[in-house]
């Protein structure tokens, strides 16, 4: 009866733990509510970084991450090292958007020349990038980024894209998934966003043990012109169980960032102050509160789930 009994409670087990929700992995609840509060583009002005930084000192940002390209990287890359518990990851970053304000490759260029334009800096969109870019070059420059992040001291903590660029294109989401394994660290992913935002199914390209989360947000220019409070309030308000993560833009309406920002409104310096002041905001905290909502880290993920 024993060697009947066995394997059948050990099929049992095995099952339970494949129904697992990604909340119970973690050790809670299968209907918790469960949400990543994530300010993107540090590295990229004092503005935002001092903005992001005072967010997740002050208000409820509780994760950012980096981009390693920019010219202030060693401003966030200092913060990251003196703040070892703060949960930053890596903005990997293929594009170079703004007018003015520009940067190029890690890697030398002449050996990543496919994503580069004529005057040797990053595309300004992701179109371009999809267009010209090999996935060798763009998976070596991604290597860079990461390698020149560890030797600048950062524990980073997750990966993700910056404008989506890596979701753009199968090759290159297949190339940011095998990196996430590699560095053991998790990537921004979740079925459910990425068919609606970019069309793609990615069943093919992930195993159990990649990290799924089960929704995204992040505001629209539409949402931006009917008010950020509103916006965010009713993501809040609607949130379902499950993790989430919630990404926006922090940085201050300053003369720095309007200067970079200069002719692009969406995602602009008014844009970034509205959403720092809306996560640093009292009725935030309230919100978070009152809907039951508890934060959680892609640094508790990582630790828990894949080191």
């Amino acid at each position: 009866m024993k060697k009947i009994l066995l394997p059948a409670l050990l099929l049992q087990v095995l099952i339970s733990t494949a129904q697992q929700t990604l909340q119970e992995k973690l050790g809670y609840s299968k209907d918790s509510k469960l949400l990543i509060i994530h300010a993107d583009d540090l590295g990229v002005s004092h503005s935002v970084n001092e903005a992001s930084t005072s967010a997740m000192e002050k208000g409820s940002v509780n994760s950012a991450s980096i981009m390693v390209p920019c010219p202030w990287f060693p401003e966030i890359a200092a913060y990251a090292r003196s703040h070892p518990k703060a949960d930053l990851g890596l903005h990997l970053t293929l594009t170079s958007e703004w007018k003015y304000y520009k940067w190029g490759p890690v890697s030398p260029i002449e050996k990543v020349k496919g994503i580069v334009n004529k005057n040797s800096f990053l595309f300004e969109s992701v179109d371009l990038v999809v267009q010209s870019g090999k996935t060798a070059e763009v998976e070596k420059e991604l290597r860079a980024q990461i390698e020149r992040a560890k030797k600048f001291g950062i524990d980073f903590t997750h990966f993700d894209s910056h404008m989506g660029t890596l979701f753009s294109k199968p090759e290159f989401l297949k190339t940011l998934i095998k990196l996430g394994r590699e560095y053991k660290v998790p990537v921004l992913l979740s079925k459910l966003a990425l068919r609606y935002a970019f069309n793609i199914n990615i069943d093919s390209l992930v195993s159990n043990k990649d990290i799924l989360l089960d929704m995204i947000y992040m505001a629209n220019p539409e949402d931006y012109k009917n008010g950020m409070d509103n916006y965010y309030s009713g993501v809040l308000k609607s949130l379902q169980p499950g993790v989430s993560e919630i990404i926006l833009h922090a940085a201050f309406d300053d003369r720095e960032m309007q200067a970079v920002t200069i002719d692009h409104p969406d995602w602009g310096a008014a844009w970034r102050q509205a959403d720092y002041d809306f996560f640093t905001s009292e009725n935030c905290k309230k919100l978070l509160q009152e809907n039951n909502i508890h934060l959680i880290t892609w640094r508790e993920i990582r630790d828990k789930l894949l080191r």
